[in-house]
């Protein structure tokens, strides 16, 4: 009898064995590692998405947070350096691919393969009792003493825009870093600055709750936010800012470009499908989002085009510790 018992536990165990080895990956839960703070857009934008993600692929997706370094570096770093098997990803933006050239790291952002969830227009904001009540106060304040701002990182996007502002505007700004988009408009609320510089998908809450007010989209066009009203664009005071803005915002996720193709497919699969459901299309459409999709081939594409502009961007503005030719990036 014991051996019957005995025997039947076996093939028990080799079946089970059997079927767990057959199964595509992945088979234990994923880890993705969001190189911004808690409570951005890239950290609103990797949650919401995981959560929809797991659903496809079957296995749970752990979203924590790593930030410092330099646009992300310490998080960028710490994922590069595990193993390419498809369960570690990061949480990323466009804002990333200047880390090179700010001595952040010493690589092209060709190691990863991105995924482009979509994008948001950026906006300058004030505290919403501040003293200037519009963008030209702002830029003529500004000339007569250093007025502080926020945009997230170094080289990122929104800094890239703060730059620009700037540079069109004959503005004398202060520029402040912070690890993320979210500490920077915690900094504006509590007037540790006097203004923030970072999308409308981030700031629509604070500026329908009062804690900010918008001076103006960085961006050619208005933008009309329910509770609020129209919000002027910039470009309509600076028409130099048409000469390099508006720039693409591209949120998403990575993982190493390394990976076998299988795991690189199974990912694109359940991102397509994700991308697809209603739950993500509505997000997106409360959260002031617009969709992008990219996957594959054409998000390499856009993030080395992106790579490009950002970049020699910001060598042309003098903000870069490193030129871009250091490291085979082409200028645009």
């Amino acid at each position: 009898m014991k051996n019957v018992v005995y025997l039947f536990c076996l093939t028990l165990a080799l079946v089970a064995s059997s079927s767990h080895a057959k199964r595509e990956y992945p088979t234990r839960p994923i880890t993705n590692t969001v190189v911004w703070s808690a409570g951005g857009g890239t950290d609103a934008i990797n949650r919401m998405l995981m959560a929809e993600m797991a659903k496809e692929l079957d296995v749970r997706i752990n979203v924590v947070n790593k930030t410092g370094g330099v646009a992300g570096s310490i998080g960028m770093n710490a994922v590069l350096r595990k193993r390419a098997d498809g369960y570690n990803l990061v949480g990323l933006s466009s804002s990333n691919v200047v880390a090179a050239v700010n001595g952040g790291w010493t690589q092209k952002f060709d190691v990863w393969s991105p995924f482009i969830v979509g994008s948001s227009p950026d906006v300058v904001s004030v505290p919403y009792d501040s003293p200037y009540q519009t963008l030209e106060d702002l830029i003529q304040a500004s000339k007569n003493k250093a007025l502080k701002g926020a945009a997230g990182g170094v080289g990122g996007i929104h800094h890239i825009y703060l730059l620009e502002l700037q540079k069109a505007s004959g503005a004398d700004f202060k520029y402040i870093p912070y690890p993320g988009s979210a500490p920077s408009q915690t900094a504006a609320i509590t007037k540790e600055v006097d203004f923030v510089v970072t999308s409308m998908a981030e700031q629509a809450a604070l500026l329908r709750g009062n804690k900010l007010r918008p001076l103006a989209m960085l961006h050619p066009d208005p933008y009309t936010l329910e509770g609020v009203g129209e919000v002027i664009s910039a470009f309509d005071a600076y028409p130099s800012l048409s000469e390099r803005l508006p720039l693409s915002q591209a949120i998403g996720f990575a993982v190493n470009k390394k990976v076998p193709e299988a795991v690189k497919t199974k990912l694109i699969e359940a991102f397509n499908k994700a991308m697809n459901s209603s739950k993500v299309k509505d997000w997106a459409m409360k959260n002031h989002y617009q969709l992008s999709g990219l996957s594959g081939q054409l998000a390499e594409q856009e993030f080395a085009r992106l790579e490009s502009i950002f970049t020699w961007t910001l060598d042309d503005l003098g903000a870069n510790k490193l030129s871009p030719s250091k490291f085979g990036i082409p200028k645009p």
